[in-house]
């Protein structure tokens, strides 16, 4: 079984920096790509930013220049580094995993979210 576990969300003022992770844990897996998603109340859910094994990146155009991923492949880990955040940044955040393991192939797996808050 693999499980992520998000840390980091919280309450930032505008123009301020808030630091997200997610570590995946479990056994016998490899990470294939990683990422943030985020979602508010009665809104679709939208991709924040994506990074796979090798370092590539993928960035909501919104967030481009503002927000950096990262990954460590040692710790299975990702990190959202959220700069100059604005309150349109308000929303929960859900870290995103697609993972291989030779029991079941590679799979997607969601972590439970953290709630970030942009106010004053």
């Amino acid at each position: 079984q693999v499980q992520l576990e998000e840390s980091g969300g919280g309450l930032v003022q505008p123009g301020g920096s808030l630091r997200l992770s997610c570590a995946a844990s479990g056994s016998n897996f490899g990470v294939n790509l990683m990422g943030w998603h985020r979602q508010v109340p009665g809104n679709q859910r939208e991709m924040v930013a994506l990074i796979d094994r090798d370092g590539r990146t993928i960035y909501n155009n919104s967030v481009k220049g503002r927000f950096t991923i990262s990954l460590d492949n040692a710790k299975s880990t990702v990190y959202l580094q959220m700069n100059s955040v604005k309150p349109e940044d308000t929303a929960i955040y859900y870290c995103n995993a697609n993972l291989w393991r030779a029991i079941t192939g590679s799979m997607d797996y969601w972590g439970r979210g953290t709630l970030v808050t942009v106010s004053s």
